[in-house]
């Protein structure tokens, strides 16, 4: 490349590398602002709606179990009254949630290992995992990929509602009443 009087134009490695830098940054956030304004958009599966409690019933950090959407040992799941606000929460501190007490991974029992303290639960019998559930039961620690299926829950009145799923319930294919 030549410049207009005939000197060869020379760009220096600092220059390369800061242009080259700024053309990456630039095309980045081109893609994430396209991706922030098209929203993430979270599957749940509805299943009819099912009392399953009481909100004056809960005591903060004492979880309750109770099945849905189906009657069977694979649809165990955990009320528990946190004591602070959590994704998903409902009732009148947005700190009532309810999950699956099915490990993500590989279906290892989670019904008994609540931590109140640190507001989690695991970890998994079988490697660890560990869940938060003030952040919609993502994964904490361990071989879990997934985040805890949570269960959608309305409250009329004083009366708790189970009304959906949020995410695979494990031995499931797709939340259908078909083991996989």
């Amino acid at each position: 490349m030549t410049e207009p009087h005939g000197e060869r134009f020379c760009l220096s490695r600092r220059a390369f590398l800061l242009s080259g830098g700024s053309a990456v940054t630039v095309m980045a956030l081109g893609g994430l602002s396209q991706a922030l304004g098209q929203g993430a958009a979270l599957k749940v599966a509805s299943y009819p709606r099912t009392k399953i409690g009481r909100v004056n019933r809960l005591k903060v950090d004492h979880p309750t179990t109770f099945q849905y959407p189906w009657k069977d040992f694979n649809s165990t799941n955990m009320l528990v009254k946190l004591g602070v606000p959590a994704g998903g929460g409902v009732g009148p501190d947005q700190d009532i949630v309810a999950f699956s007490t099915l490990c993500t991974h590989m279906g290892g029992p989670l019904a008994g290992q609540y931590r109140g303290q640190y507001k989690i639960l695991g970890p998994c019998p079988f490697h660890l995992t560990t869940f938060d559930l003030t952040r919609h039961g993502m994964v904490v620690a361990g071989q879990a990929t997934e985040s805890l299926p949570q269960i959608v829950l309305e409250v009329k009145g004083d009366d708790l509602w189970a009304t959906g799923v949020m995410g695979l319930i494990y031995g499931y294919q797709a939340n259908l009443a078909v083991k996989a």
